[in-house]
């Protein structure tokens, strides 16, 4: 589990893992002088210089995670909250004034996600305070083209080739105990009150 930084973290750490690994050859071509970034969605909305050569990492979405929402560790006692569990929705995109560079980034960026798709706390940044069992998966998603087409409309740039990636579970701790003495549910029921010492018609 990790504190309220995961979700920043999770996004910082691809980018750096990217950024660390790119290399200047591929298969004897020239690779583009790049920089990898996590963006905000005021900075893609915002004016982007078409002169740099860059992928980008969007987080758009988030989801809980629906295997996760009733699972409750087997060490946990009944007194503690379970962690949040997250889906973690990403647009990765490229950014270049030609198209070789563009595909070029592109195609290295997702073999290199295809080959590692699996971070663990010695490659997540150490803000978040992982568990040194955490494993976060990145994974390839299903982006229907009318809801990409619908998240371009509302940014300020004009449409650039991306991709969509879903990174998952990232569990945020509730840092919290549950009263053990609370109630939880009160059950009522109704009828026709009888007065003391008289009994109840047959």
């Amino acid at each position: 589990m990790a504190n309220v930084l995961a979700i920043h973290s999770v996004g910082s750490s691809i980018a750096t893992f990217l950024r660390n690994t790119y290399p200047k050859v591929v298969a004897g071509v020239n690779m583009p002088d790049a920089d990898f970034a996590q963006m905000s969605s005021g900075e893609m909305a915002g004016s982007i210089d078409d002169a740099l050569t860059r992928i980008t990492l969007y987080l758009y979405r988030v989801t809980v995670n629906e295997h996760s929402r009733q699972q409750r560790p087997a060490l946990m006692s009944q007194e503690q909250q379970a962690p949040l569990g997250l889906d973690l929705h990403f647009m990765l995109t490229a950014w270049a004034g030609n198209a070789q560079d563009e595909q070029l980034m592109l195609a290295w960026t997702m073999r290199q996600l295809y080959l590692y798709p699996i971070l663990d706390a010695s490659s997540l940044s150490p803000e978040a305070g992982w568990g040194s069992d955490e494993v976060i998966q990145i994974i390839p998603s299903e982006l229907p083209t009318e809801e990409m087409m619908r998240i371009w409309d509302a940014l300020d740039p004009s449409y650039r080739i991306s991709v969509p990636y879903i990174a998952r579970l990232v569990r945020i701790d509730p840092d919290t105990i549950l009263d053990s003495h609370r109630v939880v549910a009160t059950r009522f029921g109704y009828g026709t009150a009888t007065p003391a010492g008289v009994e109840a018609a047959a």
